[in-house]
């Protein structure tokens, strides 16, 4: 029996790609004054609990928002939702290298960028499934996500070097002007649909919004997945946020702890190329999965204990490698288990738990240090013991329905 057949087009590319800038620069302009802390409190008379506010800022704007930008995604399309993300970035990006040292009107355009966020990130898989037939899914999934990772480390590793040449104004202006560029070439270059749907008949359609989120949460499987990204995405944010203090009190330098940072945002980078590919390439979901939180719970063990350096970056790779690839292969797998409710509804709340357990588990790890030392290893192993809970609920995961059939139409 002859198989249904449609066609994929090769400017899906170019819809990933210029999506895939805006999403770098909306995560560079996040992460901007983390890597300059000492050098922002001084330039802006402020103390390290305002800056640290100015990153801390997009996690609370995300849990306010990413409801109604998924609705919006959802109701009015990808060109639409992410382009309201794409012109705050744009516009209040630009805007914060002419506050001079007003570090109010700094903190209202760092909001107005928190705010284009989640109408950017939401979208992730939304644009996957309108642009790319279920085989290339993942690997669609994870270059988007890989791009949120590859703005973050650039925003680590330039800044410094850009605030030192230019100026923080002069470093902040040239953001700006770089994200309108890439919110411009998103604006004119990225197309809602592509002329025929890359996917076999009726799998296009999507449920209403508020119909898709009942439903998500009604689904077990979904339940069990959000649990997971909860404690993933919370581990991340807190690892990330607090390296040096908890490096420190093993006698690692600052230098040593942001290398290690830097290290797990590169093994992300290469564990979010590597692991959707494969995914996608044996149609399979769940196992990858339950490898990439396994992997996962080692590195942070490695970054609990390590007392040498080159065991420290071991861990830190490791730890990045697994934890961040988990991200692409869950969010596709949310978006295929939950088919028919959008892929925006359920992309938010993956993402809209971990900015909640984000903040929970940063706000836990600095209460529960050593009140002698300072020292974050009895908070750590609470976190050891989450990722391992995450394992274990992972083999509760039944493979995607969507992508088995697809299997099965492949070989059929």
């Amino acid at each position: 029996m002859e198989q249904p057949t449609f066609k994929v087009y090769r400017y899906r590319w170019v819809v990933l790609i210029v999506f895939m800038l805006i999403v770098a620069l909306n995560q560079l302009l996040w992460i901007t004054f983390a890597p300059i802390t000492s050098e922002a409190t001084q330039f802006y008379h402020v103390s390290d609990i305002w800056i640290g506010i100015l990153s801390m800022s997009f996690m609370i704007v995300f849990i306010l928002v990413s409801i109604p930008a998924s609705w919006i995604i959802d109701t009015y399309g990808i060109k639409t939702g992410v382009g309201i993300g794409a012109l705050l970035t744009g516009i209040f990006g630009l805007s914060r290298g002419f506050v001079k040292a007003d570090f109010h009107m700094l903190l209202i355009c760092q909001v107005g960028i928190a705010v284009g966020q989640p109408f950017i990130l939401n979208a992730i898989t939304k644009l996957a499934a309108r642009w790319f037939p279920i085989r290339e899914r993942a690997t669609a999934s994870g270059l988007g996500t890989l791009s949120m990772y590859i703005g973050i480390l650039a925003g680590i590793a330039l800044t410094p070097y850009l605030a030192n040449s230019y100026g923080i104004e002069g470093m902040l202006r040239l953001y700006g002007i770089v994200a309108v560029f890439a919110a411009t070439l998103f604006i004119f270059f990225a197309k809602e649909y592509p002329p025929t749907a890359p996917c076999l008949p009726g799998q296009e359609e999507r449920a209403l919004v508020y119909d898709g989120l009942k439903q998500s949460l009604n689904n077990k499987g979904f339940i069990w997945l959000l649990i997971i990204f909860f404690i993933g995405l919370g581990v991340f944010n807190a690892v990330t946020t607090w390296i040096e203090n908890i490096l420190g009190p093993r006698g690692f330098t600052a230098t040593q702890a942001g290398i290690t940072g830097g290290l797990m945002i590169v093994g992300g980078i290469l564990g979010a190329l590597i692991i959707p590919l494969l995914s996608d390439h044996f149609r399979r979901r769940t196992p990858f999965i339950l490898i990439a939180l396994a992997g996962a719970s080692l590195g942070l063990t490695g970054i609990t204990f390590a007392t040498q350096y080159w065991l420290l970056l071991t861990s830190g790779a490791v730890l990045g490698f697994f934890l961040l690839s988990s991200g692409p292969i869950g969010f596709q797998y949310g978006a295929e288990i939950t088919y028919p409710a959008s892929e925006g509804t359920s992309n938010g709340l993956l993402l809209l738990v971990g900015q909640v357990s984000g903040i929970a588990f940063i706000f836990s790890m600095d209460f529960f240090k050593s009140p002698t030392n300072g020292s974050m290893t009895l908070p750590l192993l609470v976190l050891i013991g989450l990722m391992v809970l995450s394992f274990i609920l992972a083999f509760r995961l039944k493979e995607s329905p969507m992508l088995m059939r697809e299997s099965t139409n492949m070989t059929e």
